[in-house]
């Protein structure tokens, strides 16, 4: 990890810098592998599911008897951790649904908004190196709340053709609605697409590698929406003299855990606060399971000290993080500063982990600094809203004549016309 003491703004871009991987090819064999999917359908899912995850499938859609003994192997406290998650997932999400509010702009002209749930959606889920059931209640969760009729999920079988029990119990949990065993550009090429067995939804959602991440910017070129633009996840901590150091250290950890492509940084007043963490950092990266993958994310990471606190804002809007979490005293004061984060996490006792699980908020957030653009997942990813106006005799009387002339300016006289026919009906001429 570098160390940087009061850097001058002009450098922040390099200091900041996400992890850079050559894609040069990447695009043209994923784009090679969609195609034959889009043209050879589930003889292509079968072929490339067997040649990426070594696997051969007879049957490409988990069974009725496959998700009821899933729920058999997961244990009870794990079934009531996923309760708790998905209760206050729920209750989070549902809150952001709004009434329909119509509005006279002028007598006798009303307009709304209706919003509709996206028929048919698809859910990717990974299920590598880590078998991502959260990320099911983060996703299904809120598209079951906006009314999507149709929540198809797919993800990668092991090599016994297998889905990770957790995934399938929390799928059955949130109201997916169809399961695929399918993994990587097979599963975004199904889904995008449609096969004989995998019908073809209308966006896609969920994290994945950077085949995953290419696929999706591909198919939503000319055959799908999804959520977001992504990349690997990232964490930005900000600390302080009151800062817990362990806290901080494995705040920085959980995020580096996550895969060698990971980014996290750290912003502090002094170099003391960046010392004590550092020690933490040592002290806890010895006991983790992960620690291989942990400390090559490390080497894409960053401990920056900024002792102007107006500077160290600066830096947060500036890079964008897809995480952020302000450990300092004065926590809700900065927080009213920030312009451009996924998700902020206030306080010592907030850790990344609480949204990433069980607080409520989603964990589907942009990264590679789109948050400066985009939102992460909420109720409005999984809906439409159609707009409706009605207009009386008073209205088109009222709004009628400054149509007419607008039209006229822009050369467009059918659209006149509309207007000046209905006028003159009801003045009866």
């Amino acid at each position: 990890m570098k160390t940087y003491i009061n850097p001058k703004k002009s450098s922040w871009s390099e200091i900041l810098k996400r992890p850079l991987f050559d894609v040069s090819e990447l695009y043209g064999k994923v784009q090679s592998v969609l195609n034959e999917i889009k043209s050879d359908g589930d003889a292509a899912l079968r072929k490339y599911t067997l040649q990426f995850d070594g696997v051969q499938l007879d049957t490409i859609r988990v069974s009725e008897n496959e998700i009821s003994d899933a729920a058999k192997q997961v244990d009870e406290e794990l079934k009531n951790a996923i309760a708790l998650a998905a209760n206050n997932i729920a209750t989070f999400h549902s809150a952001q649904k709004q009434p329909i509010n119509k509005i006279e702009t002028t007598d006798g002209v009303t307009c709304w908004q209706k919003p509709v749930g996206i028929e048919k959606v698809g859910l990717y889920i990974p299920g590598g190196t880590a078998p991502l059931f959260s990320t099911v209640l983060m996703l299904a969760i809120p598209a079951k709340i906006a009314g999507c009729k149709k929540i198809v999920l797919c993800t990668p079988p092991n090599k016994k053709g297998e889905i990770n029990p957790a995934i399938l119990y929390a799928a059955e949990t949130a109201g997916v609605t169809e399961i695929y065993k399918l993994g990587g550009i097979q599963a975004i090429g199904a889904m995008a697409y449609g096969t004989a067995t995998v019908p073809k939804t209308y966006k896609i959602f969920g994290p994945g590698n950077q085949f995953v991440m290419a696929a999706k910017q591909l198919v939503s070129m000319n055959s799908v929406a999804i959520d977001m633009p992504a990349g690997p996840s990232e964490v930005l901590v900000v600390a302080d003299k009151t800062s817990n150091p362990a806290f901080v250290a494995s705040d920085l950890l959980s995020q580096a855990e996550h895969g060698t492509d990971s980014q996290v940084i750290l912003v502090a007043d002094k170099t003391e606060t960046i010392d004590k963490i550092k020690d933490e950092i040592d002290t806890q990266l010895n006991k983790l399971p992960r620690k291989e993958i942990a400390l090559k994310a490390l080497e894409n990471s960053v401990l920056i000290v900024l002792e102007n606190e107006a500077e160290r804002i600066g830096l947060i809007n500036e890079y964008a993080p897809e995480h952020l979490i302000i450990s300092t005293e004065n926590y809700a004061e900065i927080s009213e500063q920030i312009i451009n984060a996924g998700s902020v996490f206030l306080g010592a006792f907030t850790p990344e982990s609480a949204g990433d699980y069980a607080s409520g908020t989603n964990h589907t957030l942009p990264t590679n600094g789109w948050a400066r653009s985009y939102s992460g997942v909420n109720i409005d990813s999984f809906q439409r809203k159609i707009t409706f106006q009605e207009v009386t005799k008073e209205g088109i009387q009222n709004i009628g004549p400054a149509i007419e002339k607008m039209a006229a300016a822009e050369q467009l006289e059918a659209h006149k016309n509309a207007v000046t026919l209905r006028l003159r009906k009801i003045k009866g001429k």
